[in-house]
């Protein structure tokens, strides 16, 4: 029992336990829901771990160096716990997880045993699975530098820079009406025509709140129309208050002149294209990628 609460180990080793399981599901809209399958609420770390719940979780099968750990949440869908509104509208998208064996008697001694993120959500019977991804799933996805003329940087992240949060690059708004993956809204006369293509949706209130959608497009009009790439998973109604984000092409110009940030430029705006790569040879000395003549 190497690496175990030393009490825990003490309360395993002595044959007769009074152990469950609990776990802690944090969405990425903030929301902490905790779930064991003891039959009365824990309460630990600011969280209450309810009871009542349903959800039941497979054995974890976890391995050594990186392989992947496996595991499958299983439970009831209920409107107090979790709700089929709530997959449909992909708040449960890669939350993390985490899961703990128990002392019931004493919550004090408890150990972490798994801790990941929710993966595929499968349903029907009124009941859910979801698949339970370790932290080593993340070591699958590419990692390294691209080298290319348009920046490699997120808009308003670490390696970017830009302060979003600043005026002129947000605006907060109501919304005038919505069908499928179109919104439309108040004219903006103080932010140019596509400021926003490429830029983030986010829904402050209302039955959508929290979700958040990429813009495809920002067009003007008697109401500004903003069209998104992918229709929001759950509805947005007149009078709703969301959150526009202006957006980045990628390309120089526009770190530049639209958020003066070109210090962090993370492209390469002077790297050779495929044409001057496979230019022949030549013996007029010229090697600009231009045509002879």
């Amino acid at each position: 029992m190497s690496g175990f609460h030393a009490d825990l180990a003490a309360h395993l080793a002595s044959g007769v336990t009074t152990t469950c399981h609990a776990w802690a599901i944090t969405r990425r809209d903030g929301v902490v829901m905790g779930f064991t399958d003891h039959d009365r609420a824990l309460t630990f770390d600011g969280i209450t771990f309810r009871a009542d719940s349903g959800l039941s979780a497979m054995a974890l099968q976890q391995g050594t160096g990186l392989s992947v750990d496996n595991s499958e949440a299983i439970g009831a869908l209920t409107d107090a716990a979790i709700n089929e509104a709530d997959i449909d509208a992909g708040r449960f998208d890669g939350a993390e997880v985490r899961a703990w064996l128990v002392n019931w008697q004493d919550v004090a001694q408890r150990q972490v045993m798994f801790r990941g993120t929710i993966g595929e959500i499968t349903r029907g019977g009124g009941a859910f699975t979801a698949e339970l991804r370790g932290l080593s799933e993340g070591l699958n996805q590419p990692r390294g530098r691209v080298y290319q003329k348009t920046c490699a940087a997120v808009l308003g992240d670490a390696a970017c820079g830009v302060d979003l949060g600043a005026p002129g690059y947000f605006v907060d708004t109501s919304v005038v009406s919505a069908e499928g993956a179109s919104v439309h809204i108040a004219p903006q006369p103080d932010f140019e025509p596509d400021w926003f293509t490429r830029g983030r949706l986010l829904v402050l209130d209302g039955a959508a709140e929290g979700l958040t959608g990429v813009i495809k497009r920002d067009g003007t009009g008697d109401t500004r129309r903003i069209d998104l790439w992918q229709a929001l998973r759950a509805p947005l109604a007149p009078g709703d208050t969301i959150r526009l984000t202006a957006g980045c092409d990628k390309r120089m110009e526009t770190c530049r002149f639209k958020f003066n940030n070109l210090l962090n430029y993370q492209g390469f705006p002077d790297i050779p294209g495929e044409d001057w790569l496979a230019i022949t040879p030549d013996q007029s000395g010229s090697t600009n990628g231009g045509s002879r003549r």
